[in-house]
């Protein structure tokens, strides 16, 4: 019987370490977390953009929808219109940070994983669908939360 070895060395590495299940367990709660990311990242900047199109301060309504029944791990930790928080990678020309293009591929991975398995994403598609436009738009090597950019009012 073999045991599960991995979280003295996996501890050096992530303070969370969690055991998903048998093998490929792991790269579809991988593939599921990231497609909620990537939908709460596309509805957190739809929503700013919303705002500030009407003249809200950003750094405001973020505050509101963060203590609120909005409130999301973008808002709170990782907020995509710079200068709302100074660390994020909006604040630092949405450089670092995890790519668009590498969003854009896990969420073609959850939706070639749902196909497989009959599983209804319409918004995990969706959030694919605004990813691969921005990558288009030349946004890919971008931080994936600079999708706002994508949704912003313009001219």
């Amino acid at each position: 019987m073999l045991t599960w070895n991995a979280p003295p060395l996996l501890e050096k590495m992530s303070a969370n370490i969690f055991h998903a299940g048998s093998v490929g367990a792991g790269q579809t709660a991988k593939i599921c977390n990231n497609m909620l990311l990537g939908i709460l990242m596309v509805g957190t900047s739809e929503a700013i953009a919303l705002g500030v199109a009407n003249g809200l301060d950003p750094k405001g309504l973020s505050e509101i929808m963060r203590r609120s029944s909005g409130g999301n791990w973008a808002l709170e930790k990782y907020n995509p219109f710079p200068g709302v928080h100074e660390n994020a990678p909006a604040s630092k020309g949405y450089a670092g940070g995890f790519g668009s293009d590498l969003m854009l591929k896990d969420l073609g991975l959850a939706q070639e994983n749902a196909m497989t398995t009959k599983a209804s994403t319409p918004l995990g598609g969706l959030a694919r669908a605004i990813y691969a436009a921005h990558s288009i738009a030349g946004h890919g090597g971008e931080d994936f939360s600079s999708v706002i950019k994508l949704l912003q009012k313009h001219g």
